[in-house]
């Protein structure tokens, strides 16, 4: 007779309230964890598209993702010359918020050249651009379809691609644009702005200006010698692409992932509170039962899998019923939910330590009876 199981289908109705409400816990416990491995997969799959193996920024600075960096445009003249570089483009990174449809839509628009390395090489649905102005390629979280007018600065582009999980690590959708296309709208003055510079005597300034230029070197070519080529001049920094990706992690995921880890580790004590909660409570009503256990000579190890078995039937309900959940809901999260086998099972090992863990308050209890309570008025 399996003590366990019997006292659950007396308390049922109990079991099973506890087993939703830790489900719910447990569930945003794996979202937490998906959310993270989303954000982490977005921000490489940003710096992952140009398929590259330098990055060329500002000198002082650690890349366009880290903190702001604007070279010349002619850099990347000068990087294609290196030996051992195969191709160069220029690039520009930025934000923009717009008005479309009477709704507000952010962007994270990349500008690049034209069968140069920076933009996307594939796309989902339509085509790449092939005209050099106003002409995009949004990703499918942007809500843009094929044929779409969106009006951005003083320009209105016509969306000609759709990209799959192309969002940046703040969660904007990223759109491509050409790069001259996305050097107007980041560095060119307004007219009113233009008018008043020119006013006080101020320079003309151009436009012609990158946030960085990136480049794929030959094969069999080392990517770190390319690099520190380029930076012999004082005004270049010069990344390889596995650096630009520890940069990315480090400086933009790192504070995401220390604020994750915090909130997982709070509800993963919170359920280990309310597990121990329900258990000591089931066991108080059952002290009785217990002292007859013992009055008929049950070895203490029943009483302890009974009380081990039923924590550790409540937490891998409580787990599946929420990774359950997650499961079906995870597509209408703001952000991209990645739920890996792996981090399941790992969840799934942590819960069976929290069960054993919040047992221990009832094993407690239950040695502590004496068989003479059976005998109790």
């Amino acid at each position: 007779m399996n003590l366990a199981y019997r006292d659950v289908r007396h308390n049922l109705g109990r079991f099973l309230l506890t087993c939703f409400g830790l489900s719910l816990l447990l569930g945003v416990v794996l979202s937490m964890i998906g959310i993270y491995r989303g954000l982490v997969d977005d921000a490489l799959a940003l710096v992952r598209t140009p398929g590259v193996d330098i990055w060329v920024v500002e000198s002082g600075t650690r890349g366009p993702f880290a903190e702001s960096s604007r070279i010349p445009g002619d850099t990347r003249e000068a990087i294609a010359s290196l030996s051992g570089v195969a191709s160069a483009g220029s690039v520009t990174y930025q934000t923009i918020e717009a008005r479309h449809r009477e709704q507000k839509l952010r962007l994270y628009v990349v500008g690049y050249e034209l069968g140069r390395p920076g933009g996307p090489q594939t796309v989902a649905e339509g085509r790449l651009i092939a005209r050099a102005r106003f002409e995009m390629i949004a990703d499918a979280r942007a809500g843009l379809p094929l044929g779409e007018r969106i009006r951005l600065g003083r320009d209105t582009f016509v969306v000609v691609g759709v990209t799959r999980d192309q969002v940046a690590s703040g969660g904007d959708p990223v759109a491509y644009v050409t790069l001259r296309d996305a050097q107007e709208l980041q560095f060119e003055l307004a007219p009113s702005a233009a008018r008043r510079e020119a006013a006080r005597g101020a320079p003309a300034g151009g436009i012609d200006t990158v946030n960085a230029v990136l480049a794929r070197v030959s094969p069999h070519v080392p990517a770190e010698a390319v690099s520190a080529a380029a930076r012999r001049w004082k005004h270049l920094a010069a990344m390889t692409q596995a650096e630009q990706e520890a940069v990315l992690l480090q400086s933009v995921v790192e504070k995401a992932r220390k604020q994750i880890g915090l909130f997982t580790t709070i509800l993963l004590v919170v359920s280990t509170v309310i597990i121990a909660l329900i258990i000591y409570t089931m066991t108080m009503d059952k002290l009785r039962e217990i002292a007859t256990l013992k009055l008929i000579g049950a070895p203490d190890r029943t009483i302890v899998g009974l009380i081990v078995q039923q924590a550790l039937a409540m937490g891998l309900a409580g787990f599946g019923f929420g990774a359950l959940l997650i499961s079906g809901v995870k597509d209408f999260f703001p952000r991209r939910v990645i739920l890996q086998p792996e981090d399941g099972l790992v969840l799934a090992f942590v819960v069976v330590l929290v069960c054993l863990v919040a047992s221990a308050l009832g094993v407690r209890l239950a040695l502590k009876v004496e068989p003479a309570q059976a005998l109790g008025g």
